[in-house]
């Protein structure tokens, strides 16, 4: 067994794991953060995106011991102390940019780290390019790429963000 120290969603973590360890098993398994999901074990889904020092990865082709040191941003780490969700989150949100939600969370993290890569804007046909290592069973990214446009705009300061809905 090896340790594995590594600050997931701001908290320091030590964590025993076998050297073939996955990234996405310490975050699910050892870490109960089951926000990151597990949809092909090949790197072709996109749906186990987190961000390792600020760039999205698949966890699924990460061993644990490839993070020591390292900074993880998984799903749940994403909303404010609040409960207020990140600009990406809340647009996924009012454009119904998800149906069943398997791949919603892998899609939020590459969105997020697409629209900071690019902040001159994204056309649309840039964002659906940007998208292709995420895959949807459910939808035709008509609303996916929506609400990444409208969280581009929130994210770059052209546009405020929304206010919350009321209960």
């Amino acid at each position: 067994m090896l340790q594995v120290s590594l600050n997931v969603n701001g908290t320091a973590h030590t964590v025993e794991v076998e050297g073939r360890t996955l990234l996405v098993e310490l975050l699910r398994e050892k870490l109960r953060l089951t926000g990151t999901h597990v949809g092909c074990d090949t790197s072709q889904c996109g749906a186990c995106v987190v961000h390792v020092d600020g760039e999205s990865v698949k966890s699924c082709t990460v061993l644990a011991v490839q993070a020591q040191g390292s900074e993880v941003t998984t799903i749940e780490g994403l909303a404010g102390p609040d409960g207020t969700l990140h600009p990406m989150q809340e647009a996924f949100r009012e454009h119904h940019a998800l149906q069943c939600g398997f791949c919603t969370p892998g899609m939020v993290m590459s969105a997020i780290d697409l629209v900071k890569r690019h902040p001159e804007g994204l056309s649309e046909a840039e964002i659906r390019h940007g998208l292709e290592g995420n895959l949807c069973r459910c939808t035709g990214y008509h609303n996916i790429v929506a609400a990444i446009d409208a969280a581009q705009q929130v994210m770059h300061g052209r546009k405020p963000a929304l206010a919350p809905a009321a209960e």
